[in-house]
């Protein structure tokens, strides 16, 4: 029997389904409200969990031979989280979808560079001319998305050959004529002279396994590893000595910029001060014992804090606080759980950490559409004001740019400032709202570390095409959303209907996904759109109902009694403070850590 297929829960879905398209989830009383969502997350997992693993394939990554120590250590490849299919999640498997194979759209050239042209979309509907930001919010909330993407997933490094060509407007001044975006990496698992549905491979694990920290290989890993007591490196500065090789040099990555390197090293001293822990309380455990320990320890506690933390400061509308809460948690909620531990088996009372997996009938992967609808490069800010914590005096005169914290530049910020100056930089900035017009000026003409010069706007749109994510109106479709059926539906801003209907030639069948998800309206709270949320709705708990190292293994014999301690007592605060104990002033009144920080005087 297919999940929850029963006639109780065919009532449940249809009537949350016309509750929520009436009325809408979020102008609901918070106890209906949740109702509802339980209701449409069980129909997107009915419906919306597609597995291209079952497409034909050639050459797939295997996973190495059995050995005990897998059953309690997350392994660098991904390989063997689920001891059933030890394949499952590992680094060069597809990526999933979350739309029926057969509604993937089309990508040949006419459909990814046809009208409008990206390079369009990004000029007349995405440049910013002044940041929109999100009051109540740091600029930590854009460093922790990209520090949590590069753990996430990766489509590799793309071809320089066969580039797509763009052809330019008249008045366009981009330096370069025609424009060229470089290819997506094809699938090396898909047979030659395949005809099916296009699919790709993501090149990292699937999990969410702390990569970014601990690199997404043996070799990486290794070179990351001090060798003693299960501790990372750290220099005696407490910077990190990051790689210089060219093959694992992290400036010379696209993408990789001073929030993420602020990140990377928070997190690597947190693993440490988790094997100081440990080391006390298993004071005969080697090297070994204590790194794989540690590691699960620190991969659990930053789901938590983008379960419990992250993700509300950018929703942060009462009942999807609630419902994150409710992930970790349960309805319980918090006291109940450390008084009690677990006191159901379902996931809504007792929360997912601890209880079964589930893999819904589908094996687990990330979906493309997750992929399309975490590009929110509108959180970033184009002008950073660098200040001491001590009394918020300039640390430079002018602002920094965006691409002065980008590439081997940001290696060198962090080696002129303290980690402590930086991090109370970004906690009392604001950053950007997930919406048209508010993409960073700075990415719409990006240097990437090889010298090529990149659109990333335009690119997000390349990248949707190219992957066949359907457009808006029928993505909504697709999840069970109304679609729109005028511009002026689709968005409260009259001038923005106006320029999304001239420029896609009054078809609103054509919009893109990003144009119409950074358009529409949203709800109280959000920093993105509500057809984003409900990808969100399916995978964000999906990630964790389906890692064992998060349901069955969550246990004391696997993470410890005083690993699971500090995952309980800790969050984005604590670690903050534990590792930069002079940022007490600004946020001693702070619930949140992605909430605004106090300026000090």
């Amino acid at each position: 029997m297919s999940y929850r297929s029963g006639p109780l829960w065919r009532l449940v879905t249809a009537a949350s389904e016309k509750i929520d398209h009436k009325i809408g989830w979020d102008k609901l009383p918070v106890p209906i409200a949740l109702g509802v969502l339980v209701g449409v997350r069980t129909k997107l997992r009915q419906r919306n969990l597609v597995d291209t693993r079952s497409l034909p394939s050639v050459n797939e990554p295997q996973p190495p031979p059995p050995d005990p120590t897998q059953r309690t250590q997350r392994q660098a490849d991904g390989s063997w989280n689920s001891l059933e299919d030890p394949g499952m999640g590992m680094a060069g498997t597809r990526f999933g979808r979350n739309v029926p194979l057969d509604k993937i759209a089309p990508s040949e050239e006419s459909d990814v560079l046809g009208k409008p042209s990206p390079r369009e979309v990004s000029r007349r509907l995405m440049t910013r001319e002044e940041l929109a930001d999100v009051p109540g919010g740091n600029s930590l909330i854009a460093a922790w998305l990209q520090f949590m993407i590069h753990d996430w997933f990766s489509h590799g490094s793309s071809p320089t050959d066969n580039p797509w060509v763009i052809d330019l407007a008249g008045d366009d001044t981009w330096p370069e004529n025609p424009m060229t975006i470089l290819r997506t990496m094809d699938d090396p698992t898909r047979p030659p002279g395949s005809t099916g549905p296009q699919t790709r491979v993501n090149v990292l694990t699937h999990w969410w396994d702390g990569s970014q920290v601990y690199g997404d290989s043996d070799a990486a890993a290794a070179m990351r590893r001090s060798g003693q007591d299960g501790k990372l490196r750290v220099n005696p500065d407490g910077s990190l000595p990051w790689p210089k090789d060219a093959d694992y040099d992290p400036s010379k990555v696209p993408g990789f910029w001073a929030g993420m390197a602020m990140l990377i090293t928070l997190f690597t001293h947190e693993h440490n001060a988790i094997c100081d822990r440990l080391k006390a309380a298993y004071p005969t455990w080697g090297d070994e014992e204590l790194f794989q320990r540690a590691r699960l320890v620190n991969a659990a506690l930053l789901a938590k804090i983008h379960t419990v933390e992250w993700t509300p400061a950018v929703i942060s509308h009462p009942t999807t606080v609630t419902a994150l809460r409710a992930n970790w948690f349960g309805l319980a909620g918090e006291q109940v759980h450390r008084l009690f531990g677990r006191i159901s088996s379902s996931e809504v009372i007792s929360g997912i950490p601890g209880g079964e997996a589930d893999q819904y009938g589908v094996p687990y992967a990330l979906t493309e559409e997750f992929t399309a609808v975490y590009r929110m490069h509108p959180l970033i800010r184009d002008d950073w004001s660098l200040r001491r914590t001590e009394d918020d005096s300039p640390l430079r005169e002018e602002p920094y740019s965006f691409t002065e914290l980008t590439g081997p530049s940001a290696l060198e910020v962090l080696g002129s400032f303290s980690m402590t100056d930086l991090l109370y930089s970004f906690g009392t900035l604001t950053p950007g709202v997930v919406q048209l017009h508010n993409y960073p000026r700075f990415m719409q003409e990006f240097a990437r570390p090889d010298g090529r010069l990149q659109d990333l706007a335009a690119t997000d749109i390349v990248r949707s095409r190219e992957m066949g994510i359907p457009r808006y109106n029928e993505f909504r479709r697709l999840i069970h959303l109304e679609p729109f059926s005028s511009f002026e539906e689709m968005t409260d801003n009259k001038e923005w209907a106006r320029e999304i209907s001239e420029l896609y030639g009054g078809d609103i069948e054509k919009v893109d996904l990003q144009v119409g998800m950074y358009a529409e309206k949203r709800p109280e709270g959000f920093a993105f759109s509500d057809t984003a949320f409900r990808i969100f709705v399916l995978m964000a708990s999906r990630r964790l109902n389906s890692d064992r190292f998060f349901t069955e293994y969550y246990t004391p014999a696997v993470y410890t009694e005083p690993g699971l301690e500090w995952i309980a007592d800790n969050s984005m605060k604590t670690v903050l403070l534990r590792h930069h104990p002079d940022l007490r002033p600004a946020l001693n009144e702070v619930p949140n850590a992605f909430a605004a920080w106090r300026r000090s005087e």
